[in-house]
Parts: C-alpha cells; structure tokens; sequence
C-alpha cells in the first residue's frame, strides 16, 4: 500500500491537537461532499481520503499507532509481538526504530528488511502473514434505490467490483465484502472492503424503519359522510376508503405498502397514512344557511 500523508491530506502539521483536525476535517468535508459536487470523480476521491484521514487521526490511540508505524498501523500490535519475540529469541533488533520522515518513511527499506529477517530468512522461525489493510468506503443511494435487489460496478484500489445490493438496506448500514480491502503482507489474507450506505430520501414519506408515514388532507364532507381518496405508494396508487365520521388526525394502516425488509425476500413493512381533516373556506350563501340549519337540528337532537 502507498503511503498516505494523512496530516497533508487534512493540511494540519502533525503536531496539531485534537480540535484542529476536527475543525480541518469538517471545513475539508463540506467543501468536497459529493452532494456539492455531483459527478466529479476527483472531488468524491478526495472526500474519501478526508473520511480515511479522520478515522485514524481523530482516534488517538489510531493516531499513536499512524504516527509510528505508517501505513502499517492496523499491524502495530503484530509488529511488536514479532519483535519481542525475536528478542526473546537471542537476536535483538539492535535498538532498531522506524521513524517517518517528512516525504514518507526515511527507513521504510531497513524498515521491511527487519521485519523480513524475522517472517522468512533461513535459520529463523517464521511468523504468519499480516492481513491487509481494511478499507472503507460510502456508497450514495436514494431511498427509491433500495425498493429492489440491483447491482452496482465500484472501483476498489484500481479494480472494478460488481455488488449485489439487497433490497431493503438501511440508512447508515454497513456490509463487508471480504477479500477486496488492501493487499495482505508476508503472504497473509487481503483486508476486508466495508461498505456504508448514505441514503437519501427523494420521496414524500417520512421513514420509519421499514414502515412509511404520510399525512393527507380528507375535506369535511368525506370526514363526516365517508368517502375514498385515491392514495400514491411505492408501488403504485391504492384507493383507500374514508369511514364515516371519521375524526381528525385518524391514522390508518396500508399493510405491506413500506419499504422491504433487508434479507427477507417478500417481506415488507407498512404504511401509515394520517388524516388532516380540511375545512371548507369562503362558504356561499346557501352553505351557510344549511350550517346553520344542520346546527339547530342538532341542538335540537341534544
């Protein structure tokens, strides 16, 4: 793996404290958010290596580990065993340290040639292979894409993977596909690629899991006397009857019309639709004259 300079990446040095690099992260963050930068590759690219470059620099103990070992720092812990148990061993490492440089790792090749003396020189025990680096990325959806299984083609180091993404995922979720993180070292497995979902809502329903939530207006009329109003769905338009007298804020249920429910193929959840009861505006003569009538019979009645 190529060395990341993660304090250039943020443009922060690396004796910057906690603070700066939040503030570095979130001013690089809005500036290159694919949402203000649609369709360009090197702008999503660049947003990336920012996420990257705050996960590991915002963790300190990530940070520790970065600023010793480099691009290697998911395998700091591997490194000191191996070399403890080298020195247990009788063949000390002679106060060997790995230092990084400014443009990079200054003893990247005594660096590698250390760790090789222990992992396969003759005479030597071996150590098993370190896996590879885990890589994250995120993948931007509306909530219209999740309605069905499809698949989408992601570039992962240089190469073009094609996915399958089940129906259903949620804002948020993440999901591993193993092998395609970073190429693993001394022969050991690749990482891990994890992949989390950003996902938009481009509909008119307010989500709730895997149910749907919507209010629509029912005029006074069809309130009071009963009646059908035509209403849109995911998957089309259902026409959903009014009970008489029904009240105002009345919630109803469409079962099945909500989202999928991810991995359970024909499962789905529900929508509910909340009644707004609208009354009428600008009543002519004659209206007026019925209300009032409708008013006495009832006072009447009571």
């Amino acid at each position: 793996m190529a060395y990341i300079d993660y304090y250039a990446v943020l443009g922060v040095p690396k004796t910057a404290t906690a603070e700066e690099i939040k503030k570095a992260y979130r001013k690089l963050a809005r500036q290159y958010h694919p949402d203000v930068n649609p369709n360009k590759e090197e702008a999503s690219h660049k947003f990336k290596q920012i996420n990257e470059a705050n996960e590991v620099l915002g963790d300190p103990e990530k940070r520790k580990k970065y600023d010793q070992y480099g691009e290697h720092w998911e395998h700091a812990e591997q490194y000191e065993e191996a070399r403890r148990q080298q020195q247990r061993s009788g063949d000390g490492d002679g106060g060997f340290q790995y230092h990084q440089g400014a443009e990079g790792f200054d003893d990247y090749e005594a660096f590698s040639d250390f760790f090789g003396s222990m992992f396969g020189k003759e005479g030597r025990t071996k150590t098993k292979g370190f896996k590879g680096q885990d890589v994250s990325a995120t993948l931007h959806l509306q909530l219209t894409d999740i309605l069905t299984t499809q698949k989408q083609v992601l570039e992962v180091n240089g190469k073009k993977l094609r996915i399958n993404i089940p129906a259903g995922v949620a804002n948020g979720q993440t999901i591993k596909i193993a092998g395609h993180g970073g190429k693993g070292y001394n022969n050991g497995p690749n990482g891990d690629l994890y992949i989390t979902f950003d996902i938009t809502n481009n509909t008119a329903f307010e989500v709730n899991g895997h149910n749907l939530h919507k209010t629509i207006s029912i005029s006074l009329y069809d309130a009071l006397l009963g009646g059908e109003i035509i209403v849109e769905t995911l998957s089309g338009k259902v026409k959903v009857p009014i009970a008489a007298e029904t009240e105002n804020h009345k919630k109803v249920k469409l079962r099945g019309k909500g989202l999928p429910v991810y991995r359970k193929e024909g499962e789905y959840g529900d929508l509910y639709v909340t009644y707004s009861v609208v009354l009428p505006k600008h009543l002519s003569e004659k209206e007026i004259e019925l209300f009032q009538q409708l008013r006495s019979i009832r006072k009447q009645a009571s």
